[in-house]
């Protein structure tokens, strides 16, 4: 059948399926959770103003699991070596574990240190079972086999850190409508491009099903949001796109292959490390709440709601074209050019919406 010969047609029916999986699903679980009293109530330092349902993360798991496994019971899982297909089932175990991590944080209010020292517990768990980096291929190195062998006290920190540390990136992402949701869509798109052209195909369809799901429950969560993904969808996300990006072009440390799943995910790594940098700056604890996150101060600036988001979307849209350019993929210059100008209208509209908003002060201001 099709689906045992064809990478593309394995990928294409997963994400299908995710989306339109977690879109019907996402109802359903608006009504438990309303009957059940499952809401976020609103303070000073989030966006909504009344309670909303905040345990939408399971659509996008139960979205992620069903596309897997319709995939897997078609054949398509015939396509990979024994050893990619596990580290599939290694991804889904450990993305379920940090799911529940984050839904105990979402019912009880867990405080940082036990969900950080779950989270690495999880994260040596998966590694023991495959899931991680363990070699550096020095760039010298013509042959193409890993010239360094890490260590495994080396492998196993510099995998959770990996782990952990795009896990809460994409956490602390969620603080507006579809901003996570939309993000770790984008970056699922750019990792998928670059898996496959990098002959990659495990994390091809692993990144498949998460853009199917994101953009699924995205049609629920786009401003004004109707269900809130919580912290068990941030954290589902999170780890499993950092997963992704080890089963293919990090597993082996090269200047390119680190790199690419760093350009796709570097404008959440760089929010978070410059917002814990401003919180010991200031004497306070790196996990103590603040509104000092990238799209808060793009709030304060003047811009919209949707108008932020959008801007984060383009910007993270051309990381991942920056990234297609470093994997040496096909027509990359065209990607990377339509992912340009799509940034530079969105920054072109930002600006006026900016200028817009402050003629509206200024005139208010001279009416008084």
């Amino acid at each position: 059948m099709i689906l045992a010969n064809s990478p593309v047609a394995v990928a294409t029916a997963s994400g299908l399926i995710a989306a339109i999986s977690t879109t019907l699903i996402v109802p359903r679980v608006k009504q438990v959770c309303l009957r059940l009293g499952l809401t976020d109530q609103p303070d000073s330092r989030k966006q909504h103003s009344s309670p909303m349902v905040r345990l939408g993360g399971i659509t996008m798991v139960i979205g992620f699991c069903f596309a897997l496994a319709v995939i897997w019971a078609l054949g398509g899982f015939g396509l990979l070596a024994p050893a990619k297909d596990q580290l599939i089932w290694t991804t889904l175990a450990g993305g379920l574990c940090f799911y529940l991590i984050g839904l105990l944080d979402d019912l009880f209010n867990l405080s940082p240190w036990p969900r950080l020292t779950l989270q690495i517990l999880v994260g040596f768990l998966v590694w023991s079972y495959g899931l991680r980096i363990g070699a550096i291929e020095l760039p010298w190195d013509g042959g193409g086999t890993p010239s360094l062998v890490l260590p495994n006290s080396l492998s196993v920190l510099i995998t959770v850190i990996w782990l952990v540390g795009i896990t809460n990136a994409i956490n602390w992402l969620d603080g507006l409508d579809g901003l996570a949701a939309g993000v770790s869509g984008i970056a699922s798109i750019g990792l998928i491009s670059v898996s496959f052209s990098l002959h990659q195909t495990a994390p091809g369809f692993l990144a498949a099903s998460l853009a199917g799901c994101c953009f699924g429950f995205l049609r629920h969560n786009f401003n004004p949001a109707r269900i809130f993904m919580g912290d068990g969808g941030s954290y589902f996300l999170g780890f499993t796109l950092a997963a992704i990006s080890i089963i293919g072009p990090a597993k082996g440390l090269t200047t390119v292959s680190l790199i690419i799943p760093l350009l796709i995910l570097s404008l959440p790594l760089a929010d978070m490390s410059a917002v814990i940098m401003n919180r010991l700056r200031e004497g306070r604890s790196p996990f103590h709440p603040d509104r000092n996150h990238l799209h808060h101060r793009l709030l304060r600036a003047g811009l919209s709601h949707k108008r932020t988001v959008v801007l984060i979307y383009a910007f993270t849209q051309w990381l991942g074209a920056l990234a297609l350019v470093a994997a040496n993929a096909e027509m990359r210059f065209l990607w990377l050019s339509i992912a340009t100008a799509i940034l530079v209208s969105a920054v072109i509209n930002s600006r006026r919406e900016l200028k817009s908003g402050y003629s509206n002060h200024l005139f208010k201001n001279l009416k008084h």
